[in-house]
């Protein structure tokens, strides 16, 4: 009989859970001979308890004479019925594993990490201490476009697009030759599907045809910080901020495309990438936002809070971001106080990064409150001063900050992060707002029960492909039909053009394979400290590795269980 393939990790703080599990398990696969659930001891029994014996002879190895050798009609019916079984205990656990939802106010560990070892906290300031509203978004894409239009004599035409909310999601990729945004997983293949020529998606022949299949070569991935430079031609956008540019390159794309306009797409992406530059260079998203802070940043009370709970417990703090010192201040004053500057040990402004963490030639230069630079030489960095520019090599020289004993949170993986972990050995914490979103989608009945089922459907198609002739084949294509469907249903669950930031159909995503390279810890925003004490360690899961023995056969490859297809008479009942 046919093993259940469920998310079974849901499973594991509910005894009623553990229960029916464990009776439809020996269910399954006591008449099966593959294993014996001790149904009789508590349920955190032991894995030898759990896993009685296993057969020898994989399931793509079985002898011939142990196959089904019956009437086309009885193999359909056969087949039909275990899917129907499956079918009706994975609904049956639903409720069950329903319960379990994932509070979007975790911290989650790609490596141990105990809080108790950190003595100095350091920070970003933009989408780390402070969190903008969509409006700011609307604002760089309606500058930018303007940018564009008045300055690098685009279309008049393009004013007639406006900024599209929730269109595209970060860590895309943009072929910056092809005028190309997609979604591409940890194995470098294109998600199909999820590539786009300005607002329209490019069909999957075509784009197979581009790239002569889905995979995209190292050598035209983009460099170590995301960026399209030195023969790269690909561009990752992981930027918050690059949402707008993004939106822009899109829409800039879908008007020549309607226009007949003949273009070259370097010329696009560099013209909108500087457009996008300017609204920052110039000052001109600092000005509105210092204009008007309550319409574009979100309060920070529980930024506040985090800060007011770090400094009681005596930890040291700095502040290294790209803004400059007004943007700030003015933030700062509005999101903590006008004594902000109390709480932090070292701020640096206008850092340059990703640059600040290696090139050494920049010294640090101090600036008054009223932006005037001062040119005396840095012998130490005081608290309650302005520092500018700088390096981290000089930065740990005169702090002696250095190793673990420093968090850094920032929300560009590369930018902030990436450095940092590989060469500095301090410790880091991505800030992920999307991931409050995501969670709370996985926590709606509509996702457990698609995953669930989906899930339960793979293990199936694994474990019947063995079955070669027609009328199986017909059974399993159906199947392989409706997996499909699902597959793009919890896509566009997410996001209806890419889907999850963290997810392709099932493998991670190229943003997800670089957020547990170089994040030890990750969260949806600071405030998620304040539900753990100071002297926390965070554990990070044990996923098996393929080849590993699991705890739980949820995490067997199904092609490694060994689950014989009884041979029966068309007079015999199939089980």
């Amino acid at each position: 009989m046919q093993t259940l393939f469920l998310p079974l990790s849901n499973l594991l703080r509910n005894q009623e859970g553990f229960k029916r599990l464990f009776t439809h398990l020996k269910c399954l696969h006591t008449r099966s001979g593959i294993w014996t659930v001790n149904t009789t001891s508590t349920p955190w029994v032991s894995r030898s308890a759990l896993v009685s014996r296993r057969r020898e002879v994989p399931v793509g190895q079985l002898p011939a004479g142990n196959m089904c050798t019956s009437s086309s009609v009885d193999k359909t019916s056969w087949l039909w019925s275990v899917y129907n079984e499956t079918k009706q205990h994975t609904q049956d656990l639903i409720p069950v594993i329903s319960k379990n939802f994932v509070n979007p106010d975790t911290i989650f560990a790609n490596n141990q990490m105990s809080l108790q070892d950190i003595e100095i906290y350091g920070f970003d300031y933009d989408y780390t201490l402070a969190f903008y509203s969509s409006h700011l978004h609307t604002l760089i894409f309606n500058i930018a476009r303007d940018i564009l239009i008045n300055e690098h004599r685009y279309p008049e035409g393009l004013r007639e697009y406006d900024y599209i909310p929730n269109f595209v999601i970060r860590g895309l990729h943009y072929d910056v030759q092809k005028a190309l945004l997609m979604k591409i997983d940890a194995f470098h293949y294109i998600q199909l599907g999820t590539v786009y020529r300005g607002l329209n998606p490019v069909p999957e022949k075509e784009v197979i045809a581009m790239y002569e299949g889905s995979h995209v070569p190292l050598e035209i991935m983009s460099d170590f910080y995301g960026k399209s430079s030195h023969g790269h031609t690909m561009k990752q956008f992981m930027d918050i901020f690059s949402l707008p540019e993004m939106t822009l390159l899109l829409c800039v794309n879908d008007y020549f495309m309607k226009h007949n306009i003949d273009y070259e797409p370097v010329h696009l992406y560099k013209d909108v990438k500087e457009a996008i530059g300017d609204v920052h260079v110039r000052g001109i998203m600092y000005r509105a936002v210092e204009a008007d802070n309550e319409k574009y940043i979100c309060y920070g009370e529980q930024t506040h809070a985090v800060l007011r709970k770090l400094s009681k417990n005596g930890k040291k703090m700095f502040l290294i971001t790209n803004s400059p010192f007004d943007f700030v201040n003015r933030g700062m004053n509005y999101i903590v106080g006008k004594d902000w500057r109390d709480l932090f040990d070292v701020v640096i402004v206008q850092a340059d990064k990703p640059g600040f963490f290696n090139d050494r030639r920049k010294p640090f230069r101090r600036v008054t409150d009223k932006g005037v630079l001062l040119w005396d030489r840095i012998h130490h960095l005081e608290k309650g001063q302005i520092y500018k520019q700088g390096n981290l090599y000089e930065f740990l020289r005169l702090t002696g900050w250095r190793g673990s004993k420093v968090l850094y949170f920032g929300d560009h993986i590369y930018s902030d992060l990436a450095d940092l972990t590989l060469k500095h050995g301090w410790r880091t914490g991505a800030i992920i707002p999307e991931l409050r979103k995501e969670i709370k989608i996985m926590n709606t009945e509509e996702y457990v029960h698609t995953m669930t089922w989906l899930q339960a459907l793979t293990g199936l198609l694994e474990q019947m492909q063995v079955h070669q002739d027609p009328a199986s084949q017909t059974v399993i294509q159906q199947w392989i039909n409706e997996r499909e469907e699902m597959r793009l249903r919890t896509k566009d669950i997410f996001n209806a053009q890419f889907g999850s930031l963290f997810r392709t159909y099932h493998n991670p995503t190229y943003f997800t394979r670089r957020l547990s390279r170089f994040a030890d810890i990750y969260m949806a925003s600071l405030s998620c400290l304040l539900n753990y004490d100071l002297q926390h360690t965070f554990y990070p899961r044990r996923t098996p590795l393929q080849h590993e023995s699991p705890i739980w056969p949820e995490q067997t490859s199904t092609g490694a269980m060994n689950i014989p297809f009884r041979s029966h008479s068309t007079t015999t009942r199939p089980e």
